[in-house]
This record gives C-alpha cells, structure tokens and sequence, in this order.
C-alpha cells in the first residue's frame, strides 16, 4: 500500500510533512515548526506520532518536538547539528538508511542553509522531505555555508529520479518566482508559472497558506502541498534557474483535474470578481492553457 501523506501548515510560512505507513501503522512526522497544529492533524487522521526526523537545527523546525515527544512518546532522528540538549534519540549521517516500520529512509547531507543540513529519501516510494534546502521555484538560503557548497548539495538533489515527489519546509512560491523572473525575464514558461501562482492567490479564500493545497490536493489523499517532479517536463525546463545549469528541471505536478476543469473553474470565477480586468484572463488563459496540460 503507498504512504500516505500530509502537509500541515504551521507558523507564518512552514509546512510539517506527516507521513504514514498503512502496513506497519508507523506516523513520521518530518520537522516540527509547532506543536498544535501538528496535533490536531493527527488528531483528525486518528494517526498516533512514532517517529519525528529532523533535517536542521534551526527553531522554526524544531521547537515543536518537546511538546510532541512528551504527548507522543516519538522517536526523535536527525542530524549531529540537532543532537544540542538532548533532543535526538539517533543521530544519523549522509548515505545511512534507516527502517522505520515497512519505510525505508535515506540520508542525504545538503550543507549551504545550515552547515549540518540533511534531507530525506524514500526511495521505494520516490519521496524527498528536502526540508530548507529546495523549495517550489526556489531553494534555501546559503546562512551556514557558500552558494558554492549550497549548489553541490542541490547537485545531489539533481541526480535523484526524474519522477521524484518532494516535499517542502516552507511555502515561499510566489516570492521566488517573483525574484526569477527578474533574474532570466525573457523565460515565457517561468513567467505562466508564476502567472499560475498569481492567479491561484487572487481566488484564494484563505490566503497564500493554502495555494499549494488547494492546488493539488486531487492528487494525495488529505492535505497536501507543493509536489514538484525531479524530470524534464514541458512546463518545467526553464522554471528553476537555480538547477537549470546542469538540464535538470523541475516541474509541478498537475494532474487531470487541473488539465480538464481547473482552468475553466478559475478563469469563471476570477471574471465574476474581477471583471474589469478581462483583457487579463484571456492573456493568462493562454499562458495557462500551455502551463497546466502536460
């Protein structure tokens, strides 16, 4: 049976990814920005928290922990740069593959944002947890470490499998898009992804916080966030400039619901509020027209 997944909103910006493993009933929690909203997820699911993996030790990904070890009673992992009072149960390093219940989980050391940095790998199940390394259109800042140390970790993300889903710390879309358009401003695919994002924010009820979810959410059960493919797909050969040096794309993951009813749902529902700005939706129609199908 596939993991089930569930990205849970939390703080200002951050995004905790809960997953679980129906075969041995194991709950992974990955990074933890704060506990209630967390609980609450588990909660609705009637999931119990067994394991808690950490990718840095920066607070806005662990100072939910102590809250959830005490409720839970989780095993904590992470990185040595995490292990500062106590709060790992395992430590673990670059290339160690660990068993947690029927999952198997990889180490990938990503060093640039902080100095200790890793992500996650499920191998079996083609998942990235990448933390604050790589992010929708975007990747961490380099805080701990050189740009230049920055890009090799994101060179190891590169050589994952084409049809890799990964799963990010932070909701952060339209601000980098917004700042690669003003790096490579000729790129037409870049410029109707970030019309895509844009456009999703303006219909959105609840904020930014929820355009990743809403966005895909036909394609996980639960609440889900940005799924970005490691591969060459159409739309998204030039979307990430940050990986582009190498031919190595990323692209969103769109599945039929967007393709067949999104763009009309969208288009119908910005013109009844926006309907002074039609010449807009026709430009983005097209756009989005050749963003969305695959």
């Amino acid at each position: 049976m596939a993991v089930e997944i569930r990205l849970v909103p939390c703080l200002s910006d951050n995004y905790a990814a809960i997953l679980r493993d129906p075969e041995s009933g194991v709950v992974v929690l990955v990074d933890a920005p704060e506990a209630p909203p967390i609980e609450h997820a588990l909660d609705e699911a009637g999931w119990k928290l067994t394991h808690i993996l950490v990718t840095h030790h920066h607070g806005d990904h662990v100072q939910g922990i102590p809250a959830l070890k005490q409720k839970f009673g989780a095993t904590v992992i992470g990185p040595q740069e995490a292990a500062k009072g106590g709060m790992l149960d395992k430590i673990v390093g670059d290339g160690e593959t660990i068993k947690v219940g029927g999952l198997g989980v990889r180490t990938i050391e990503t060093p640039g944002h902080t100095a200790g940095h890793v992500v996650y790998v499920l191998d079996q199940e083609k998942l990235l947890l990448a933390g604050d390394t790589l992010f929708a259109i975007g990747c961490g800042r380099a805080i701990e470490r050189p740009a230049a140390v920055l890009w090799n970790s994101l060179l190891k993300i590169r050589d994952l499998p084409g049809d890799t889903r990964v799963y990010c710390g932070h909701e952060y879309t339209l601000a980098n898009g917004r700042f690669a358009v003003t790096v490579d401003p000729k790129n037409s695919a870049l410029k109707a992804r970030l019309a895509a994002v844009d456009l999703e924010l303006s219909l959105s009820e609840e904020g930014p916080r929820l355009l990743a979810i809403d966005l895909l959410a036909p394609l996980e059960r639960g609440r889900c966030g940005f799924e970005i493919g490691l591969g060459a797909g159409r739309q998204g050969r030039e979307n990430h400039p940050e990986l582009r040096p190498g031919g190595v794309v990323l692209r969103v993951k769109i599945g039929e619901f967007l393709e067949q009813a999104r763009r009309l749902v969208v288009a119908s529902r910005f013109l009844e509020r926006h309907g002074e700005v039609e010449e807009r939706i026709l430009v983005l129609g097209i756009e989005l027209e050749s963003f969305l199908v695959p």
